[in-house]
């Protein structure tokens, strides 16, 4: 998990306890496994009883991207600063302990409280004068930033100094594109206060294909169970390959390096049971939401594989439901349809297109091959009962051991 360190990070954290810090966006409401990495960081920090810092850059919030390339970094205002502020201790309050009386409690902080009285010339003034433009220009990340080739600008956003001086903070984190930044910060407190700060970064995280981590076809995998149910977040874990894996499981959980490699073993020794991947499910999906959600998640996956029940269909809340059948055709159906005792037969004819013909039904029927809510159908010309709706909405029907449908009821 370490890409740089700084000589003496290392010492300094052997030797004492120590404040450190790691800077998040709050221009959503909602991290997304991205996040992740950093988020470790700080839990393994504070697990070896070091005090974490968590920085919301409301003031990064309120400036934008500079490079113009990143639409999710949009202009708030401090309303909407504070709100995601909030929701976002709250998904890292399942990681870090921000409540204990413990020496050790993780802080949060946001330096739009401490930026927004600074002028210009007062930035100028203690800041500017101590970063020439020489020292700037001697590090790699500004060169590639400014250079004839490069679209992106640069911006001065966010400094150690006010956390050095107010909670002792000595080390930032961060990922490794940060090094330059993070090292300036250092530079300042040394060449303005006179004291010692420390840099340390993590690799950035990619897929053994070479695509960008965290993404998928619908957009990032949020933390936030709204955005991304826990069966989807369960099943982008689940369906890593094996590479990733193995290395995804070092980082994203907290399992000993004994207990890793045993798990890797038993993976090789029969890969297609994706013993790897569940383990890795299971640990990040309970971590990040809950054992309820983690058990919600496997049972929904069961049901697309023959395993699940009737009753397993009604737990479901309906953004878990829709998410499992995404992509299953839908037949939008009258309520006062069902109201006036429409018939399985023609509501699978006449009111949907389940089937071509009543004709076809019937011979699946006696073939014990139709099912609606997992349920088997032997008799097509009974009504169809309202308190069978799932979600008070929804039918599932399902033709053979794969073809699914949904009946929704409006």
């Amino acid at each position: 998990m370490i890409h740089d360190i700084m000589p003496g990070t290392e010492e300094l954290l052997k030797k004492e306890k120590t404040s450190g810090y790691i800077g998040f966006d709050p221009t959503a409401d909602s991290l997304h496994i991205g996040h992740m990495v950093q988020v470790m960081l700080l839990v393994h920090f504070q697990r070896s009883g070091h005090t974490p810092i968590a920085l919301v850059g409301g003031a990064t919030g309120m400036i934008g991207d500079p490079s113009g390339k990143s639409e999710e970094r949009n202009l708030l205002d401090e309303t909407s600063l504070r709100k995601n502020q909030e929701a976002i201790k709250k998904q890292l309050s399942k990681f870090l302990d921000f409540q204990s009386e413990n020496e050790n409690r993780a802080l949060m902080v946001n330096n739009y409280d401490w930026m927004k009285e600074y002028s210009f010339l007062g930035f100028i003034r203690d800041i500017g004068k101590h970063i020439t433009v020489n020292y700037m220009m001697s590090k790699d990340s500004v060169k590639k930033r400014i250079g004839s080739e490069s679209k992106d600008g640069m911006s001065f956003t966010e400094f150690l100094l006010h956390l050095y001086n107010n909670f002792g903070c000595k080390l930032q984190m961060g990922g490794s594109d940060q090094w330059g930044n993070i090292v300036t910060g250092t530079e300042l407190i040394r060449r303005k206060a006179g004291g010692e700060a420390f840099a340390l970064t993590c690799p950035l995280i990619t897929k053994s294909d070479g695509t960008k981590f965290g993404k998928t076809e619908s957009g990032n995998v949020w933390l936030d169970p709204d955005k991304t149910t826990p069966y989807q977040f369960y099943q982008f874990w689940l369906n890593v390959s094996d590479e990733d894996a193995a290395k995804y499981i070092k980082i994203f959980t907290v399992l000993g390096q004994d207990e890793i490699a045993g798990i890797i073993s038993d993976h090789n020794k029969a890969p297609h049971e994706r013993f790897l991947q569940k383990r890795l499910a299971e640990e990040v999906t309970v971590m990040v939401h809950s054992r309820n959600d983690y058990d919600g998640a496997v049972e929904a996956s069961q049901i697309l594989f023959g395993k699940g029940t009737t009753e397993s269909l009604k737990k479901m809340n309906e953004n878990t439901f829709l998410s499992v059948f995404e992509g299953v055709p839908v037949f939008d159906v009258k309520m006062e349809i069902l109201q006036n005792g429409v018939t399985i037969a023609d509501l699978c004819t006449e009111y949907s297109q389940v089937f071509p013909s009543k004709g076809e039904l019937r011979r699946l029927v006696q073939g014990g091959g139709f099912s609606i809510n997992k349920e088997k159908i032997d008799n097509p010309d009974i009504p169809i009962a309202i308190e069978s709706l799932l979600n008070k909405k929804y039918l599932l029907l399902q033709k053979g051991k794969k073809n699914y449908y949904l009946i929704r009821i409006s």
